[in-house]
């Protein structure tokens, strides 16, 4: 599979505005990795207390970006689409690194690869790009579960 809408994400996330943060899907490879992206846009409702002077993403926004492409790529790796009763909780976060601001205007590349699959628990290596350059990356655990 690879590109993927807004709709077939929506199809494959179980969330909405305004905590969706994957915008497309450029390439996936089911059970291995993908490439994603969100457009970072001026509107977004956390810029302008972050900062008013000087408007760049949390970078805890930064790592739901990306754990939610991760989600993604689980989902169609399991060839699931989750309904009302499916959540993504994050199981861990190591190693979480920021290397450079992001900020409107600025197009970030989520990407993510499967490292394991155990008992339900995904971990993943991940990087956010924007420009090719790395702005952030972490190793990402979550659980798909039902509630």
């Amino acid at each position: 599979m690879a590109f993927m809408d807004i709709q077939e994400i929506m199809r494959h996330l179980p969330h909405r505005y305004p905590f969706l943060l994957v915008d497309r899907v450029l390439e996936c490879e089911p059970g291995k990795r993908i490439v994603a992206l969100k457009n970072v846009t001026m509107n977004e409702p956390h810029f302008p207390g972050h900062f008013p002077h000087h408007p760049v993403m949390p970078g805890v926004l930064i790592l739901e970006a990306l754990a939610q492409a991760a989600a993604v790529l689980s989902y169609v790796t399991e060839n699931k689409v989750p309904d009302e009763d499916s959540v993504v909780y994050f199981a861990g976060i190591d190693g979480a690194r920021f290397k450079k601001p992001v900020m409107p205007g600025d197009q970030l590349i989520l990407k993510a690869e499967i490292l394991r699959n155990m008992r339900g628990i995904w971990k993943y290596a991940t990087r956010a790009e924007v420009d090719g350059e790395v702005v952030a990356e972490a190793e990402m655990m979550a659980a798909l579960r039902n509630m």
